[in-house]
């Protein structure tokens, strides 16, 4: 028999994706593309990527017709089928990661600044046997400069500044 007549009902639905799954997995790499053309070259540098879709990301940005481009990202989602998947996939997670480890420092830093403001010496102690190398004259001025902003109601331009010092002082921290 041959394989232009093939018995269709030897073939399982299972043994090929659909014509609607390839398109789909189609437009799930050419999203992908898009979204590493939108990074900054020093987030995309993180990303083991060949020399070919390198090369077509950064033709991208020469590109203004919306057509022309519309085909370019048909070619950089052809691009990426060749492409490391799982590697590129793990490193987005690992960045995700990272992005959701900085809000979390960022919160317990806000946490901080507002405890500082309404307790006042008593949560000064507490910030500094967690970050022994802030200083304490510093935190204490910039606590009664918020305090007495928070008091006038005026713009808190000295709890901003309080928050910035938290930040190095975490930043401190974290470098040892």
């Amino acid at each position: 028999m041959s394989k232009k007549h093939a018995d269709p009902a030897s073939e399982t639905p299972s043994e090929r994706p659909s014509k609607t799954q390839l398109k789909r997995e189609m437009h799930e790499l050419q999203a992908l593309g898009e979204t590493l053309i939108a990074m900054k070259p020093a987030e995309r540098a993180r990303f083991a990527l060949s020399d070919d879709l390198q090369h077509a990301i950064d033709e991208t940005a020469r590109i203004p017709s919306r057509e022309a481009r519309r085909r370019h990202m048909q070619y950089v989602g052809k691009l990426m089928r060749k492409e490391d998947l799982p590697a590129i996939r793990a490193e987005f997670d690992a960045m995700e990661q990272e992005r959701v480890q900085r809000d979390q420092a960022f919160h317990r830093l806000e946490k901080w600044r507002d405890r500082l403001i309404d307790e006042g010496d008593d949560a000064v102690d507490g910030f500094l046997r967690e970050y022994p190398d802030a200083d304490r004259q510093t935190l204490r001025q910039l606590i009664r400069n918020a305090r007495r902003e928070r008091e006038q109601q005026k713009p808190p331009s000295s709890a901003r500044k309080l928050f910035k010092h938290l930040r190095e002082s975490a930043a401190l921290k974290a470098q040892d």
